[in-house]
């Protein structure tokens, strides 16, 4: 006898809602899409206003101009982002997840295309039982060509951030993409039509391994869905005129409904489980049916474990939500957005690094000077036109070959071969060996940017023996 260990996975038809919770939900939808779509096509100083140029490594963010030297403005975004979700969590469970994971936005994008095309719940568990008609064809069909567009769409916005949107748009119209923007347009725009399209919940359940740790981040006051059984059960169907107490029964009427409209397929009932991802839907549904019925909301509602043992009010809840791990949270959040935005303010308008030229370390040159090379990359975050002075002292009487000034064109990074010399008799005093230089860099006063601007690098300068 053959025993599969393996189980198909049976499809999830969710009936769509309306409330307070799908209202936001929707709005962060809409929030979320519009920067998405719309930034790449946003112009600053003759240029897109953000663009990753990974060709030129230059990363263009409206004003600012970052080079890959500015890695740690990343690791920055990263820790907020993480302690952002550590925070929220703590606070309120799975919000992200609910509301603004993109996995969840596009879902919804795609439910609701699905929807338009082919119906709502019943409508579509009718068309998927029945047999392949003309209609089912046609319905069927649409729905797979608006979520191919919107995807390839998608995936076109995405390589549009990298590569100048308005040169990708033109070579679209001739299907002139290079063989790494044809990858990019068509792997994103397959992830986001498998995804949101087919796999959905099983992203959620199976691919993210956030479901499997946020119960590390929960504790006994963290505010999550909750079904109020001291209330709800015993459960049972009754007519709207019913006295539920003459009946023996809680609020809860059974629809079902709560279970309907989870996109993940689990029943809220039977307590907080790792699929459920925060969105509220069935909070939503049971506070309409509790309308219909003429009972209190929040049978089902946003509580914590320690309100619902010990029946606090939402305001008691509430107090205890501001713990000692949120409060600590949030200062880490605070000193870290601090000390990112003073950095972007206080950044150097430019950069430079010196590196000594491994291929001569200290030659004699013709007149009996010492000379030792190095290149020097300056790099003008600023989008003017630059110049600037190299200077450089540690030992008597030190000169250099450059010009009186190098000038760099708006957000341009330049390599600077700079020959150091010192007399003969110099190299004597000081002794053979390595000693200690300093280059001093300094952009120029101008009238666009402002006072003169020193960035001191260290170096060493070599006397043979």
């Amino acid at each position: 006898m053959e025993v599969s260990l393996y189980q198909k996975s049976k499809k999830i038809y969710a009936k769509s809602v309306t409330g307070f919770f799908s209202s936001w939900r929707w709005a962060l939808v809409w929030v979320t899409q519009l920067v998405f779509y719309v930034t790449p096509w946003l112009m600053w100083n003759d240029r897109q206003a953000v663009l990753f140029d990974l060709v030129s490594r230059r990363f263009y963010i409206f004003g600012l101009v970052l080079y890959p030297q500015d890695l740690i403005y990343l690791t920055g975004l990263l820790m907020l982002s993480a302690y952002g979700l550590f925070l929220f969590t703590a606070v309120a469970g799975r919000l992200w997840c609910g509301y603004a994971c993109p996995q969840t936005v596009y879902t919804e994008i795609y439910m609701w295309i699905e929807k338009k095309f082919e119906g709502d719940r019943a409508q579509r568990m009718r068309l998927d039982a029945g047999p392949w008609t003309r209609e089912r064809l046609l319905r069927t069909g649409g729905k797979q060509a608006a979520w191919i567009l919107f995807g390839l769409w998608t995936g076109f916005t995405f390589v549009g951030y990298f590569t100048p949107i308005h040169t990708l748009m033109a070579e679209a119209l001739t299907l002139g993409f290079g063989p790494w923007e044809w990858f990019w347009v068509l792997f994103y725009g397959f992830a986001t039509y498998g995804n949101a399209g087919y796999m959905r919940e099983q992203v959620c359940k199976y691919m993210c391994p956030y479901a499997r740790f946020q119960s590390a981040m929960f504790d006994k006051d963290t505010m999550i869905i909750s079904y109020d059984a001291e209330r709800g059960e015993p459960r049972g169907s009754r007519s709207k005129k019913a006295d539920p107490a003459k009946l023996g029964l809680g609020s809860c009427v059974d629809c079902g409904l709560c279970v309907q409209v989870c996109p993940t397929g689990i029943d809220i009932r039977k307590g907080l489980q790792y699929e459920c991802i925060g969105c509220a839907a069935c909070i939503d549904v049971c506070d309409g049916i509790m309308d219909k019925m003429g009972y209190e909301r929040g049978l089902v509602r946003y509580a914590t474990q320690n309100g619902l043992d010990q029946r606090w009010t939402r305001e008691q809840m509430i107090r205890r939500v501001f713990r000692p791990r949120v409060l600590i949270y949030t200062v880490i959040m605070i000193l870290i957005c601090t000390a990112f935005v003073l950095s972007l303010v206080y950044r150097h308008p430019f950069r430079a690094d010196v590196v000594r030229d491994r291929a001569s370390l200290a030659r004699i040159v013709g007149d009996g000077r010492i000379e030792n090379v190095y290149r020097i990359q300056i790099m003008n975050s600023a989008e003017r036109t630059q110049r600037y002075t190299i200077q450089v002292d540690g030992l008597p009487n030190m000169s250099t070959d450059l010009p009186s000034q190098i000038e760099l064109a708006p957000a341009e990074a330049r390599w600077v071969t700079v020959g150091v010399q010192i007399p003969f008799e110099s190299g004597q005093a000081a002794g053979p060996g390595v000693h200690p230089i300093h280059f001093v860099i300094e952009r120029q006063a101008s009238e666009g940017e402002g006072a003169a601007v020193k960035l001191e690098e260290k170096s060493t300068f070599m006397v043979p023996r």
